[in-house]
Order: structure tokens, then C-alpha cells, then sequence
């Protein structure tokens, strides 16, 4: 009979991991009188009548944990969990636990159930009777309106007809499914009362509620406890109470977890139970480590919302329990492979022997061999890959573990194959198992399976861990052909390889060209999208990379196997190709290649051909490739067209000469100087070169002019002095101008030559060059068109070379009062020269830093409006200094000499910090030579200075990073900025440098008190408050004050404990313990007290002791910050 149940069996709580479930603690007989998790004892438990307890406590719905008396919470079978509401508790309570969804319609409440089956159903029918005639109403609406759609069966119409759950479970298309019936009995079993007080009191521990328990069960049974099934329709907390019942009834021994059990002594199904128990613990933390796809949310229902927010912490605290006694799940299944015997599990008859009064079972007892056998083998294969699944999730912090992981997945695939894909009750993802074990063996590197490593995965791991990037290029070629390797998994090593080239591998650049074609090809022929990272490649394409891309489309197609699909993508590819090319010696080699003529037809390969005929009609395109060019007949125009395009290419002045001398022979009208609009003059030369009468001799200066200008632009230096050397030779003969033009120009030619190669390498230049630079500056010839730029670098190399001498004394004054380059020059050589110097040598900083504001000053002109207001007008790029503030830092940017740059940083950071609204300096060398005050501070452009000066800093540190005083520098416009984080690393930076990466002490002129402090602000704002309290130990003074404050302060974002060891202070250490106690956390106060126990920081020892000490901690700490922050 259906209610007719066994008074001895075992109700008690399950052992273990039951203790994620809800408990309604004393409320229940033999109730838990256990201790906390952490003392690892099960709490004490007496066998009750299974009539009058449920087979576990029921499923938390929401509230705090419970706990005891003594305010500590209670724990069963090892775990801290969430309680039931506690009696007295007001009725707006949250509503029971259920699947994410709308609310389910009201269910009319049962009474409480007792003695026979008779009995029962009396008290239900008459307790229901009006709520089953409404319904009853309802269903005769539906099946009138609707007579195909039977109505679906109720959960409470299986408590009344004991047949009917089977009957209903063996329908071929149950409705409600065998998942949601669980789901709603486990949901009413567990729905709290309300008393007449309108207080919640927890689910009465009555007949009908175990009744429904028990069907829950037989529904499981009837899927076989087939966890893949459970899992994927369950929740967490559903699935965790359903698990607990089948502990509870499978008589767990009390008083004792589940690792202690011996699994080989007790009942088969008793033994099954526990192992299914475990199995869906450690399955629950390897899933719940996968990422899940947010669903989206629906309208806002706020009860829906609730539910939903309620299971989700649920959820989160059985994880957390789950987590915290993963270790004893593992050895219980470790445990069970150990097991040589089969085992059974439950079935809905022996639920039903279970359930009987002792009378009634007729010999037969839940301990025989009654139930669904499981053979050993199917046991052993899916706890083996079970524990796989721990072991490789457990491998991201700890390596071994995979080596554990390989052991299982590859004992798993042996069982598989010795019982065969056709087993019941093995249910083993044979292709996710694949999987894991093709990960195992590419993590362990083991060569114990050659088949493993002959894979094309292990083939490509083993390329990027060795650097053999030609085979892997090889690899991705043959798998355009093969298919076998996912597009994903190709992209991936192609994000790999171009994230190690941006981080400054440059010998990746091509081997990440390679790549992306090669997955470039593969979709081409998979018909997806070109990806954006090939375009960006292609933007300057050259012969190499076609020569590449032709290779990869020619070995990535079978023209004698392939599909017509696949040559007209590929064709249509080659085709866009030659259409997006601009340079047509490229197009060429695309369009004469074997691959396209096989493509394409001769009437697509015509119809391409004037395409790109159109688009270049000087261009003579043909279809089939010529085998000398001179054969085809060529008129006069074409003959020009030819000459023009070898004038434009050539660099040879010989050369030009001997084109314009047969250009001018076919024709005397055109001026072949403008052939191409890349030829640029300035304009200063352009009025006397084109002066030129003669029409051959305009046209080659001019040729010869702008293309050694050009050479010059783009470092070609060797061409551009045969260029401007034989324009020197032209013009000496007619022009005695444009011959000066020429010196001048070779001679800017000759700064950039040095600078580029030995200068850069700190060679100083020839004296011949540096009088001929002096030589320009004094120049007094007149009506020499002369550029600006010449003389600004001639002021630059000058400065560069610390010829301030010849800048202070020697320049004639006429030159510094006309050229503004060469008076900022003097007033910059002389501040130099000067410095360090007395007081009465800032005369000239002086006038340095008035010429500077000068340049930095706004024009303020006043502008009266319509409605007769006067307002002000400020020009950012003002006359009033004696160049732009661009042009001054242009100029600057020329300059190298590191006294030079510092200088002038100084006087801009100096004028930085004069503003009225400046709230934190920047500090920088030589800053008290400046003027501490403007007359006018309006005329500045402040904005503009603090622009100029993160510029200046920025192209300083190009010149030289290792400068410590610029790295401060730097810093200090961080933090000015609020840009903490930047600020500590060129902080360190800066120290760092200069004390070979703290294994020296950093010189006090370095991390000043100003600096530390600002340091320590900065870890501050950054919430690093461990950080701080040891920085304040490196002021003069040790700030106590901010360093206790800072300890105080819980919510810290370091690494806290761990830093107690860089701490020398002893005052420091002693408040940390006191704190420490004081709040109650044993562990850290322990740390604190070791690191202050060590014998080196004993305040007897010698004062050398003490500092080797401290300094010793300094370096650790530094260099630990360095790795934080770099």
C-alpha cells in the first residue's frame, strides 16, 4: 500500500554533503546536535518513525542561516546551510522556491494526512472538494472549447489513486514530463504554513508531505537517476533536495561523513546513493565554472523577480559548501573505483518496499539485491570521468592536477571500449571526452600516445611553444584542404600570434601575415566574410605578400576534385583582388598566375581587363602574358606615356637628363615638370627655378630639386646628394642664386646625414660641418630665397653639440635680432652654460622665461555685441612673441642634449606651477632659477603650457627613458591628472633606474619625502591601503598617523597579510596585532606576529643591523611594487 511504511526506517538527516539542504533543526525528532563544519563531526541522530519525519529537512526558501543558541551556525552532515523560516516570522515572507518563471495558479491546500489509505483520502476529498469542483468547472471549459487536448493531470490527483504515477510515467508523451512533476511534489512538500497569527512557520513534518517526497523519488527512479537528465532540467537547489531524500531513505550510516564510510560494507543501493550524491557535487562545481549565457529578461514581474533572485542565492550558498568539501567528494569517489562489485539503485518498487508497514514487505528488504543493477564497469567509467572533470577544472591553479586528469579521461575511454557505446546506464559524451583528453595531452606534454601527438593540435602547440613557425604555416596550409582544425580554434592562434607581435616580437610580423591568409582562404572558400585584420595587411600590398597569398589560394584548392561552388568563390576572390590593387605590376602577377587563367574564362579575364583599362588608360593591359615588351608596336604617345612613367621611377640624375633631352626632342609643348603632382618645390625656389628660360634646363633643375628633397624626406640620403650634386653642377653655370640654394640645401642634407648615423650612435661631427653651419648663420648674401628650416636646424645641431660658446660670444647681432631661432638659440646656450650657477647669473633664465611667456601669451582684443555688451577675445596662436608656440615646439622637438631638454622642461613646468588654480606641483631640476611670478597671469595660456609640457615630457623620454628626474616628471603629471595608477609606475620607474632595479638604495634626491608622500596618496585613492602603511616607513619621519588609519581601513584592495613581511617598523607591527586581536582574525594576527618576531628587527641590535634590515625589506617591497605596477 501506498501510505503503509516502515516505522523502523532510518529518517534521519543525510550524512555528508545533506547539509547543503534546508534543516528545520529541533523542530523535528532526533533533531541535530552536531557542531560546526569545521570541527568535521556529523551531528547526532536517532531513527524515527518514517510516518512522522520526511525523509530529509526541507529545501531552504530564503532567510539568514541558521543558527543556534550560541549565535554560531548549525551544521549538518558537514555544512553550513541555509535554514527554514524560524516560527514566528511575519507572513510576507518569500514565497517557496520554484523554477524561474510566472507563478504557478493557486493550488487548494491539503490537510494533514494519517493512518491508512482510507483515511487519507476521506480527509483530502472532503478538504478539497470545492477547490476540485472549481477546477473540475475549469477543466470542462477546456475540453469543450478544446476536445483534441486532454487536460493535464494535477499533482494532487497522484496522492489520491496509488496507480497513477505509473500509469501516467508510462504514457509515451507524459504531460506533466516526469522533470516537472519532480519539481512541483518537491515544490508543495516544501511550501511553508501560516498560522492564525499570519506567521510563517516551516512545512509541517506531516503524512502528505512525505507521501510527496516519496513520489518525487519514484519519478527519478523512473528516469534512472540519469544525472545528464536531472541536471539539465533541475536546478541546483531541487535537484540537492531530491539527492538528500535518496540519502535519507537509502539509510546512510548516522554519525559519520561520507569519506569515513566504508563503501564495500554497506548495502549495494545505500552505497549507490552516496556515490550519486558525490557525482552531482563535483559535476555541480565543474559546470557552475562554465560560463552561462544571460538570458534575457522578460517584462518585469516583481514576484517573478524575487523567485528568481532567491534561487540564485541559493544556489550560490550549496555551491559554496559544495566548493568548500569538493576534497572529500573526490576521495569518496576515488574510494568507489577501489570497489569490484556491482551495485544497485533504487527503483520504484523498491521505493515501494521502502514504504510499507513492517507486515507487508513479505521477506524482501531494501539490502538484497532488489533495485536496477549497475555493473562495475558502467560505475568505474563514470566516476573516472567524473573525477576527470574535477581534476581538469582544479588544473587552472594547480598543473599536476592535469596529469590526474589525463589518468581518468584515458581509463574512461578504455572502459567505453571494452563495454561498448550501447550501455543503459553509461551516458558518457564521447565527444567532449575526445575533447579532454586531446587537452590533457597537450597540457601534460607527454609523449606516452603517439596517436595524441601525431594530431594537428599538438602539432601547432608544440610549433608556437618551439618557435617553428614555418611548419605551422604548413599545418594551416594542408587544413584548408583537410577541414579539420574549427575556425575558432584557427582564429584563436592567429589573436596568439598577433598579440606576441603588438607586445614587440617583431619577427612575428610575417609569420602573422601568413597566418591571417591562410584563414583568409579558408573562409574565401567557406563562403564567410573577409576578415578586417587581412584588409588592414593589404593596405600596402608588395610582391612578397602576393607572391604568399597566390601560394596559399593554389595549395588550398583541388582543381581536379573541387566543387564549381568553390571555384567561382575563389575566382570571384582573385578577381575583387586585382579590382582593389592600384599598383598594376601586382595585378600582373595575379592575372598572369596559373591558378587565375584556370579560373577564370577568357571572356571574365577580357571584361577585367577593361576594367582596369578604364580606371589607368595610360596602361596598356594585356590578357595572355608577352614574352618581350618591345614587341608590341608602339605609337609616338605611347612612346611618351613610357618615358614619363621611367621619369617618375628614376632616381639616377644621369638618367632624368638623358629622358628630358629625348622628352623634349618628340615634343617642345609640354612641361614635363609637371608629370607628377608628387614633385614639390618650396615655394621660395619655385619663383626662380621656373624663372629659367630655357625649357629643358627649368625642367630638369626642377626634377632634380624636388626629387632629392624627397629622398631627403623618406632618409635616402645617398640618392639625394647624387641628386642635389648635380644640380649643384647645372646651376653653378647660369645662377649664382640657385647655386646658394644648392650649398644650403646640401648642407641641411649633411645635418641630417650626421644625425641619422654616427651623431645618433654620440659621434661628434666633423669641425668642417659645424664651421660650414656657422658660416650659414653669419651669411649675408643678399636676395637668397633661404627656407626657415635650415636655420632652425642649424640652431638645433648647434645646441645638440654644445657649441653655447659660439652661440653666446660669437653670433653677430644682427642675426639674433632678425632670426628668432637664433636668439632663442643664445638665450638657451647661455642659460646652459650657466647652470648651476650664482644668483647673478639667472639674468639670463630671466630672459629666457620672458621670451617663453611671451610666446606662451593670448592677444585679448574686446568685441562689443548687439545688445551693447563689451566681451573678450582671446587668440591661442598670438604675434606677440617672436614665434608660435607650435613653432617653438617644433623647434624643440629638433633638440637631444639632455642639459637642453631639461632646461627648457624646467622653465615650462615652472610656468605649469605659476597658475593661481594649481593644486599640485610638478617638480622638475633647476626650477628655482625661473621667476616665481607673471605680471599679468591672464595673458597666459595656461591650457596651452600644460599641453606643451606633457608633449615635451612625452618626446623626452623618446630621447632618453632612463632619465630619472623625467620619469618624475611624468609622474607628477599623473598624479596631477588624478591618473594614479600612471603616476606609481613612473614613479618606480624612476627609482628603479636608478638603483639597478632596487638592489641599491635610491638616492634620497630621487624619492624625496614629496614623492613618497605622493606615492602613498596614490595607493591610497587606489584603496592599496597595505601599500600605504609601508611607504609611510620610507618618510623621514615615519607618518604613524596615515599608516594606522590606512590599517584600519578593511576594505583593502592589495594583497594585505602577505605584505607584513616588507614591514621593519616595530611600532607598526605591534598596532597590526593589537588590531588584529582586536577584531578577532586569529590567522593575520599570527602573521603579524611572526614577521615582528624575527630576530633582525630587535631594537638591541646595532643601528647597522637595523638599517641592513629595513633596507633589505625596502628592496622586496619595491620590487614587488614594480611587478604590480609595470
Amino acid at each position: 500500500m501506498l501510505l503503509q511504511l516502515d516505522p523502523n526506517l532510518s529518517t534521519s538527516a543525510p550524512q555528508h554533503h545533506s547539509g547543503v539542504d534546508g534543516t528545520e533543526g529541533s523542530q523535528h525528532q532526533g533533531g541535530s546536535n552536531g557542531v560546526s563544519s569545521g570541527d568535521g563531526v556529523l551531528p547526532a541522530h536517532t531513527p524515527t518513525d518514517f510516518r512522522q519525519r520526511s525523509f530529509s529537512p526541507e529545501i531552504p526558501t530564503s532567510g539568514p542561516p541558521c543558527t543556534s543558541s550560541g549565535g554560531q551556525p548549525q551544521a549538518l552532515g558537514n555544512h553550513q546551510y541555509p535554514s527554514q523560516p524560524p516560527e514566528g516570522t511575519a507572513a510576507t515572507s518569500s514565497p517557496p522556491l520554484r523554477r524561474a518563471g510566472p507563478p504557478p495558479a493557486p493550488r487548494p491546500a491539503l490537510p494533514a494526512a494519517g493512518g491508512h489509505l482510507a483515511a487519507a483520502c476521506g480527509a483530502l476529498l472532503r478538504g478539497s472538494a470545492a477547490a476540485m469542483s472549481a477546477e473540475a468547472a475549469d477543466r470542462e471549459a477546456a475540453t469543450s472549447s478544446r476536445p483534441c487536448t486532454p487536460p493535464q493531470t494535477s499533482w494532487f490527483e497522484f496522492l489520491l489513486e496509488e496507480q497513477l504515477l505509473e500509469q501516467h510515467l508510462r504514457k509515451p508523451s507524459p504531460d506533466p514530463p516526469p522533470v516537472q512533476l519532480i519539481i512541483q511534489f518537491l515544490e508543495q512538500a516544501s511550501k511553508p504554513s501560516v498560522n492564525e497569527q499570519n506567521q510563517v512557520q516551516p512545512p509541517p513534518d506531516n503524512k502528505r508531505n512525505r507521501i510527496l517526497k516519496l513520489l518525487a523519488l519514484k519519478v527519478a527512479a523512473h528516469l534512472k537517476w540519469d544525472l545528464d537528465v536531472l541536471e539539465k532540467s533541475l536546478s541546483v537547489p531541487v535537484l540537492n533536495m531530491l539527492l538528500n531524500e535518496l540519502l535519507c531513505i537509502s539509510k546512510v550510516p548516522p554519525g559519520t561523513k561520507h569519506v569515513d564510510v566504508d563503501l564495500s560494507s554497506i548495502p549495494p543501493t545505500t552505497a549507490m546513493a552516496i556515490l550519486l550524491y558525490n557525482r552531482w557535487a563535483i559535476r555541480t562545481i565543474v559546470k557552475s565554472s562554465f560560463p552561462v549565457k544571460q538570458v534575457k529578461p522578460g517584462p518585469p514581474q516583481l514576484n517573478v523577480m524575487n523567485q528568481m533572485q532567491q534561487e540564485k542565492e541559493l544556489t550560490e550558498n550549496i555551491l559554496k559548501v559544495l566548493k568548500e568539501q569538493a576534497a572529500d567528494s573526490i576521495l569518496v569517489l576515488e574510494g568507489a573505483l577501489k570497489l569490484n562489485k556491482d551495485l544497485y539503485v533504487h527503483t520504484i518498487r523498491t521505493l515501494d518496499l521502502l514504504a510499507m508497514e513492517p507486515g507487508m514487505v513479505n521477506g524482501e528488504t531494501e539490502s538484497s539485491t532488489a533495485g536496477l543493477k549497475i555493473s562495475a564497469e558502467e560505475i568505474q567509467c563514470q566516476v573516472c570521468y567524473d573525477l576527470g572533470a574535477i581534476y581538469f577544472q582544479q588544473g587552472a591553479t594547480n598543473a599536476a592536477l592535469h596529469e590526474n586528469a589525463k589518468e581518468k579521461f584515458f581509463k574512461t575511454r578504455e572502459l567505453i571500449a571494452r563495454i561498448g557505446s550501447s550501455s543503459l546506464h553509461c551516458t558518457i559524451d564521447e565527444e567532449r571526452l575526445a575533447g579532454y583528453c586531446q587537452a590533457c595531452g597537450v597540457l601534460t606534454s607527454s609523449d606516452d600516445d603517439a596517436s595524441l601527438q601525431a594530431t594537428p593540435y599538438n602539432q601547432i602547440d608544440n610549433c608556437l611553444k618551439t618557435g617553428n613557425y614555418q611548419d605551422l604555416v604548413k599545418i594551416f596550409l594542408e587544413d584548408n584542404l583537410a577541414l579539420s582544425l574549427p575556425v575558432q580554434f584557427r582564429q584563436s592562434v592567429q589573436r596568439e600570434l598577433f598579440q606576441n607581435a603588438l607586445q614587440g616580437n617583431d619577427a612575428l610580423e610575417e609569420v602573422c601575415f601568413k597566418i591571417c591568409v591562410c584563414n583568409t582562404v579558408r573562409d574565401i572558400l567557406q563562403g564567410e566574410i573577409i576578415d578586417v585584420q587581412f584588409c588592414l595587411l593589404f593596405l600596402k600590398p608588395n610582391k612578397e605578400k602576393i607572391d604568399f597569398l597566390l601560394e596559399a589560394c593554389s595549395r588550398s584548392i583541388d582543381l581536379e576534385n573541387a566543387s564549381e561552388s568553390l571555384k567561382r568563390k575563389m575566382a570571384s576572390f582573385l578577381k575583387n583582388l586585382c579590382l582593389g590593387l592600384e599598383d598594376l605590376q601586382l595585378v600582373f602577377m595575379i592575372s598572369s598566375h596559373d591558378l587565375f587563367i584556370k579560373l577564370l574564362k577568357d571572356d571574365e579575364r577580357k571584361l577585367l581587363i577593361d576594367e582596369m583599362r578604364k580606371r589607368s588608360p595610360r596602361i596598356n593591359l594585356c590578357t595572355k602574358p608577352v614574352t618581350s615588351f618591345y614587341d608590341i608596336p608602339a605609337s609616338a604617345s605611347v612612346n611618351i606615356g613610357q618615358l614619363e612613367h621611367q621619369l617618375i621611377l628614376s632616381v639616377d640624375p644621369w638618367r632624368i637628363r638623358q629622358i628630358l633631352i629625348e622628352l623634349h626632342g618628340m615634343t617642345s609643348e609640354r612641361q614635363f615638370w609637371t608629370v607628377s603632382n608628387k614633385w614639390e618645390v618650396p615655394n621660395v625656389y619655385g619663383n626662380v627655378i621656373l624663372g629659367i628660360k630655357d625649357n629643358l634646363t627649368r625642367d630638369l633643375v626642377y626634377i632634380l630639386m624636388a626629387k632629392g628633397l624627397h629622398c631627403s624626406a623618406i632618409k635616402d640620403f645617398v640618392h639625394a646628394k647624387q641628386l642635389f650634386a648635380a644640380c649643384l653642377e647645372l646651376v653653378t653655370e647660369f645662377s649664382p642664386k640657385l647655386r646658394q640654394v644648392m650649398l644650403n640645401e646640401m648642407l641641411l642634407l649633411d645635418i641630417y646625414t650626421h644625425e641619422a648615423g654616427p651623431g645618433a650612435n654620440g659621434e661628434r661631427p666633423p669641425s668642417d660641418l659645424i664651421s660650414r653651419v656657422r658660416g650659414y648663420l653669419e651669411m649675408r648674401v643678399p636676395d637668397i630665397p633661404l627656407r626657415q628650416v635650415i636655420a632652425e636646424e642649424c640652431v638645433a645641431f648647434l645646441l645638440n653639440w654644445r657649441e653655447n660658446e659660439y652661440l653666446t660670444m660669437q653670433v653677430p647681432l644682427p642675426l639674433v635680432q632678425t632670426n628668432p631661432y637664433v636668439k632663442l638659440g643664445q638665450l638657451l646656450a647661455a642659460t646652459c652654460k650657466e647652470l648651476p650657477g650664482p644668483k647673478e647669473s639667472r639674468r639670463t633664465a630671466k630672459d629666457l622665461w620672458e621670451v617663453v611667456v611671451q610666446i606662451c601669451s593670448v592677444s585679448n582684443q574686446h568685441k562689443r555685441g548687439n545688445d551693447g555688451r563689451v566681451s573678450l577675445i582671446k587668440h591661442r596662436e598670438s604675434t606677440l612673441g617672436i614665434m608660435y608656440r607650435s613653432e617653438l615646439l617644433s623647434f624643440i622637438k629638433k633638440l637631444r642634449e639632455p642639459l637642453v631638454l631639461t632646461t627648457i622642461l624646467s622653465l615650462f613646468v615652472k610656468l605649469h606651477n605659476v597658475r593661481e588654480d594649481i593644486v599640485n606641483d610638478i617638480t622638475a631640476e633647476y626650477i628655482s632659477i625661473w621667476p616665481s611670478s607673471i605680471p599679468n597671469l591672464q595673458s597666459v595660456d595656461f591650457e596651452a603650457v600644460a599641453v606643451t609640457v606633457k608633449e615635451l615630457v612625452n618626446y623626452a623620454l623618446t630621447i632618453n627613458p632612463n632619465n630619472h628626474f623625467w620619469l618624475i616628471i611624468q609622474a607628477d603629471i599623473y598624479f596631477a591628472t588624478n591618473q594614479y595608477s600612471a603616476a606609481l609606475h613612473y614613479y618606480l620607474q624612476a627609482g628603479a633606474i636608478c638603483s639597478d632595479f632596487f638592489n641599491k638604495m635610491v638616492p634620497p634626491d630621487v624619492f624625496t619625502d614629496q614623492v613618497i608622500k605622493r606615492m602613498i596618496k596614490c595607493c591610497s585613492l587606489l584603496n592599496c591601503h597595505t601599500q600605504v602603511a609601508i611607504l609611510c616607513q620610507f618618510l623621514r619621519e615615519v607618518d604613524y598617523k596615515t599608516a594606522f588609519k590606512a590599517l584600519q581601513e578593511q576594505n583593502s584592495h592589495d594583497a594585505m597579510d602577505s605584505y607584513y613581511e616588507y614591514i621593519w617598523d616595530v611600532t607598526i607591527l605591534e598596532y597590526l596585532t593589537y588590531l588584529h586581536h582586536k577584531r578577532g582574525e586569529t590567522d593575520k594576527r599570527q602573521i603579524a606576529i611572526k614577521a615582528i618576531g624575527q630576530t633582525e628587527l630587535n631594537a638591541s641590535n646595532p643601528e647597522e643591523v637595523l638599517q641592513l634590515a629595513a633596507q633589505r625589506r625596502k628592496k622586496k617591497f619595491l620590487q614587488a611594487m614594480a611587478k604590480l605596477y609595470f
